[in-house]
């Protein structure tokens, strides 16, 4: 056995070669792996979502496996406060010894865990599982909270199931009229924009809303240009066109859905004038675009983080799912409302339970029966799993505060730099008494943590992921990690172990309670449920000798860590774990993936179909019936004034991703989006006396950001933009807001008011 994880054995794989997927976006596009001499070249793939294309950021992902700046070994921060390489058993004997002093002292709760929407199902599924039985703490989350939960919120109000596309991604080029919502693809995901343009080949109508003119912008037929948190009030007024013109389609309404008459009733006073003072959108673009989806064929509304990074999101998206249940389009081929996810495992990253508020299979924590079927899964009594947790900012914002946690364990994320009011984030990290940070580089957040560990590579380890439209696919191993790296499963299974916690031990009755008293790993009998992944295949029994080099301070058994390190393992127990969930896994296979391309969830048989056209005879819900949700339009949650005269929104750009830490390392992708910048209207640039290039600063109530100026017509001369990919003093998420959605608690990224002032040498 390796340092690493066990080579797969997957069927038709050489040494030399993979079949597997990019590791970046949702879109998950398929690539072929080829190593030749030592080199890993990107080769064309001809996969159903992307057709063999790949953006740049896929072409050049290999790049990352070999990389100078790559971890390998664990790093612990010393006395003289740097960061130094040490053995897995001085790492592990850190983290253990830390995370037992916090729990005795400060209860259960005082350890906390912080997930990614990249990790693998297998992955996400784990460290849910660790955090609810290793640790028994209830304070867990993820950055896909970041991400998808106003989408996720009111997607499972209306239709009583979350998936970000009801429907293959191939329906968006049958859509007569495709409404894109906050959404810039042609840049956030390349490939999908040959859906766009095969779309408009076909003599359909493309129509964005975005407050800049993007790239997505510029290939529509119709472009809303809207101020920034004002998306609600658009798409109430587009309700309103369609019901005075008659558009509403009386017969789904009455057959599939219930509460229409309260959503009606606010739509009547939504007039389109009204809307433009409010948006700025004018008139005649409101009815044009309300023309467009009304009497279309075929029609598909799509939502994105433009429209649901806000302190209403789940109201804006509910807006918008109103007016595709109005038009009567969920359900039909061709037709309907889908959201197009972020992160590469966004959909499956947030099914299996990273999320506080869930367990596997979208299960809620809080539902008696959830809990029972899951406890029985993981062999353990309902009663000893926590309960719900708090919200992914809220958790980072009560982070070594008297009644907070005192150690995090972060997988996947980088929050210096990707959360809201980063600069206090950052505070509260280094208020920690412990921070461990487990990735592949060196990333913001992992610079200032007390243990580092070093991490497998995408193509370094197998395991499912499950992209935009709810297809669940196969990533495949070309290669083993390199020396001394070790798999997030290896690492979860290997503390697992080493914490020794029995599943009978007392749940403290209050966070601040003391914890229970650990046994070391020594004293593991045979057959404890605490230790296994599989509880029917019947007790462990520790071996004699075979021990791995984990020496302080417990033994961790090789064999046990090995079976749980295994995906294979893990996903065959998270199967059973989400059978009879909405995001039912039950009937996907490996053998079944490989197979057919992917599986669609739900599919509860293995001899069964799966379902990748939702909503086609019922929805989720308790009646069948899709719910509308009447919604008001409400200010954002910060708006401009005499001292903050400006609206700030930030976005992504081409070829960077998410917080940067893996592209910004790319050289092509260096060298093609260097450094972050600001755009600025050039009204507003001539009238600061700014020319392109200089910097500006951009203050908020909450902090700044400095950058080079961007001078373009592409956005509105009362709003800034500032793309998110960058830490230090091109962080603008030091000025975001983190005022929260109360439903789904996403934090308010899309909309903050601002100053800029040019930067004096």
């Amino acid at each position: 056995m390796t340092d690493g994880a066990r080579a797969a054995t997957t069927p038709g794989r050489t040494p030399h070669e993979a079949a597997t997927h990019c590791p970046y976006c949702a879109l998950q596009c398929g690539m072929l792996l080829s190593e030749r001499d030592g080199r890993i070249e990107v080769l064309p793939r001809d996969f159903p979502t992307n057709r063999g294309g790949l953006c740049q950021k896929g072409w050049t992902a290999a790049e990352l496996l070999d990389h100078p700046e790559r971890l390998t070994t664990p790093l612990l921060r010393g006395p003289d406060g740097r960061l130094a390489p040490a053995t897995w058993a001085e790492a592990y004997a850190r983290i253990v010894t830390g995370i037992r002093d916090t729990q005795a002292a400060h209860g259960r709760d005082a350890v906390a865990i912080f997930g990614g929407g990249g990790l693998t199902n297998e992955k996400a599924y784990a460290l849910g599982r660790f955090a609810r039985v290793a640790l028994r703490t209830r304070m867990i989350d993820y950055n896909g909270r970041f991400c998808m939960s106003s989408a996720a919120a009111a997607g499972m109000r209306a239709f009583g199931i979350d998936r970000g596309l009801p429907f293959p991604l191939s329906d968006l080029g049958r859509a007569d009229t495709l409404l894109l919502v906050g959404a810039n693809p042609a840049e956030t995901m390349p490939p999908l924009a040959r859906y766009l343009t095969e779309q408009r080949e076909r003599g359909g109508r493309l129509i964005v809303v975005d407050p800049r003119v993007t790239a997505t912008a510029r290939l529509a037929d119709l472009h809303l240009q809207p101020l920034p948190g004002t998306d609600l009030a658009v798409a109430n007024a587009l309700l309103h066109v369609a019901l005075t013109e008659g558009w509403v389609d009386r017969e789904y309404v009455t057959a599939r859905t219930e509460g229409f008459d309260a959503v009606r009733r606010i739509a009547a006073g939504w007039w389109p004038a009204r809307a433009e003072r409010l948006s700025g959108v004018p008139v005649a673009d409101l009815e044009e675009a309300a023309r467009a989806l009304g009497t279309a064929r075929t029609a598909i509304i799509l939502t994105a983080r433009g429209a649901e990074q806000h302190a209403k999101g789940v109201d804006t998206v509910s807006a918008f799912v109103n007016l595709a249940l109005a038009l009567g389009l969920p359900g039909r081929p061709g037709s309907g409302y889908g959201c197009l996810t972020g992160q590469g495992n966004g959909q499956g990253g947030r099914e299996h339970g990273q999320k506080a508020d869930q367990l596997p299979g979208y299960r809620r924590i809080d539902d008696p029966a959830a809990r029972e079927h899951v406890a029985a899964v993981w062999g353990v009594h309902p009663d000893d799993l926590p309960g719900p947790g708090v919200s992914a900012y809220e958790l980072l914002d009560l982070l070594g505060t008297p009644s907070g946690p005192k150690t995090l364990l972060v997988f996947g994320s980088n929050p210096v730099v990707s959360a809201p009011r980063a600069a206090r984030v950052e505070r509260r990290l280094r208020d920690l008494d412990l921070l461990v940070v487990a990735d592949f580089l060196l990333s913001e957040t992992a610079a200032i943590a007390d243990v580092v560990l070093p991490t497998a590579q995408w193509a370094e380890e197998d395991g499912t992921m499950t992209n935009l439209e709810g297809r669940v696919l196969r990533r495949r191993a070309l290669r083993e990690p390199p020396p001394g790296v070790r798999t997030d499963l290896r690492i979860l299974a290997d503390l697992t172990t080493a914490l020794a916690a029995p599943a009978t031990s007392p749940t403290p009755a209050a966070s601040s309670a003391p914890a229970a008293p650990v046994a070391p790993a020594a004293e593991v009998v045979a057959g404890d449920p605490s230790y296994r992944f599989l509880p029917s295949r019947g007790p462990l029994q520790p071996p004699d000798a075979v021990v791995d080099d984990v020496a302080a301070p417990d033994a961790v058994v090789d064999d046990v860590a090995v079976d749980d390190a295994d995906p294979r393992v893990v996903f065959a127990e998270l199967r059973r774990a989400s059978a009879g969930g909405a995001a039912d896994y039950a009937g996907v296979t490996w053998e079944r993936i490989d197979a057919a391309d992917g599986v669609f969830w739900p599919c509860p048989d293995t001899d069964g179909p799966d379902t990748p056209r939702l909503f086609a005879e019922r929805f989720a819900t308790p009646s069948g019936r899709a719910r509308f949700h009447p919604v008001e339009h409400r200010p954002a949650a910060e708006e401009v004034c005499a001292e903050y005269p400006l609206y700030l929104t930030t976005g992504r750009v081409l070829a960077q991703y998410q917080s940067g830490t893996q592209t910004r390392r790319v050289g092509a992708l260096r060298r093609a989006a260097p450094e972050p910048f600001v755009e600025l209207h050039p009204d507003l640039a001539a009238r600061l006396g700014v020319e392109e290039g200089e910097e500006v600063r951009v203050t908020s109530r909450r902090g700044e950001m400095r950058a080079p100026a961007r001078i373009t017509a592409t956005i509105r001369p009362d709003t800034l933009f500032a793309p998110f990919h960058w830490g230090g003093a091109g962080r603008v998420n030091s000025v975001t807001n983190d005022a929260l959605d109360p439903v789904s608690r996403m934090p308010e990224f899309k909309v903050c008011a601002v100053r800029v002032e040019k930067v004096t040498p």
